[in-house]
């Protein structure tokens, strides 16, 4: 194996300058080490998930992290000694890949790949630094297929429990400071969860019926098949119907030939289209998608909404009360957007500082015009 991974790298660069390694050189070797072999065993755990191509990838990338770790062997010698244990990162990316395999996996380890440190490090070589870029690329287009088939779901359950979140955090702090009792507070941001709930449950299902019914509204009908025989040779706008649907005129003349029988032969085949397909959606998933995009919603805006009143339904009041739905509310929201930052393989601590600052400015600010109010009102 460490033939394999010297014809690879020619030029690996020695040790140091006397070629005896130093303590710190043999610290960091034996860490590189042991992330390249948790890296390898992440991708062939994730590779036991997978089928067909994907699992050629990954079983590829665990080859190429074992030429690096090949070169650390090399380097390190006779200093190899125990196995250490890798990075925090390393064993938690392990522990994913092993009980779940999901895109969150395929999202840390891209940003993993990305944070390689070998372009800085004399002892690796150039090629290994180019191999962690392309493998971060390689990670990612795995990623952006997870990350595709979960993006309405992934983007309603965002938007639903930070809406929720944010919106009765705010409603319970605007009634809490313009005086009004815990009780009612309480009432008020029961009320708020059942009618965010419920309006972001009906606005899903609208739109969801609404976009189906605009796509049905666009498809081409079979009228053309019907109304051709009917239709006179040399006065009709069949030419006209595909125009409008987009082909260019030459084609467009070739298909009202085809169709109203002047062509018996297909003289032209890149001038034809197949017959328009007389499958129809179906109309009881329409309804039934429209329904689960419904409750779906409703669950993500009531299980954020449900946070901020819990002090007050364990029967805590006034200030305490409202500190400990901003906390609760706070980690929420750091939590989410940590989640977001991971699968957008971004920082999840600046991604959830971002939610958190949005959402308890929002609250800030109605818990000033609530005391406002409040003043008024008195």
């Amino acid at each position: 194996m460490s033939q394999h991974a010297k014809s690879d790298h020619p030029t690996d660069p020695l040790p140091s300058a006397a070629g005896t390694p130093s303590p710190a050189d043999l610290k960091r070797w034996r860490q590189y080490l042991a992330d390249e072999r948790a890296e390898a065993s992440v991708y062939r755990d994730l590779a036991q998930n997978r089928s067909g191509e994907e699992r050629s990838i990954l079983l590829a990338l665990a080859e190429a992290e074992g030429r690096h770790e090949a070169h650390w062997l090399r380097l390190l010698g006779g200093h190899a000694g125990k196995p250490r244990p890798a990075s925090f990162r390393s064993q938690i990316l392990g522990f994913l890949a092993r009980h779940f395999g999901s895109v969150f996996v395929l999202a840390l380890a891209q940003r993993a790949e990305g944070r390689s440190p070998y372009a800085e490090d004399p002892s690796a070589t150039p090629a290994m630094a180019a191999d962690e870029q392309i493998h971060e690329e390689v990670v990612r287009g795995l990623a952006t297929r997870g990350r595709n088939r979960l993006a309405g779901t992934f983007r309603a359950a965002v938007f639903g429990a930070n809406d929720g979140l944010v919106s009765n955090l705010s409603l319970v702090m605007g009634m809490a400071a313009s005086g009004v009792g815990s009780q009612v507070v309480l009432l008020s941001g029961v009320a708020g969860l059942l009618a965010g709930a419920l309006s972001m449950g009906a606005g899903e299902f609208i739109s969801v019926r609404s976009q189906r019914e605009l796509l049905a509204a666009t498809r081409p009908t079979q009228v053309t098949l019907a109304a051709a025989p009917s239709l006179d040779i040399e006065h009709n706008e069949l030419l006209l119907v595909y125009l409008a649907r987009g082909m260019s005129r030459e084609a467009a003349e070739h298909r009202v030939k085809e169709r109203m029988g002047m062509l018996s032969c297909d003289c032209d085949p890149s001038l034809s289209l197949h017959p328009e397909s007389t499958e129809t959606p179906d109309q009881h998933e329409a309804v039934g998608t429209a329904w689960s995009a419904a409750a779906s919603s409703f669950c993500f805006f009531a299980s954020g909404a449900v946070v901020p009143i819990l002090p007050f339904v364990f029967g805590l009041t006034g200030v305490a009360a409202l500190v400990v739905a901003c906390v609760l509310v706070g980690l929420a929201l750091l939590a989410t957007g940590g989640i977001v930052g991971l699968l957008s393989g971004t920082s999840p601590a600046s991604r959830g500082l971002r939610q958190l600052a949005i959402g308890l400015g929002a609250a800030a600010v109605t818990y000033l015009l609530g005391m406002a109010f409040g003043a008024a009102v008195a």
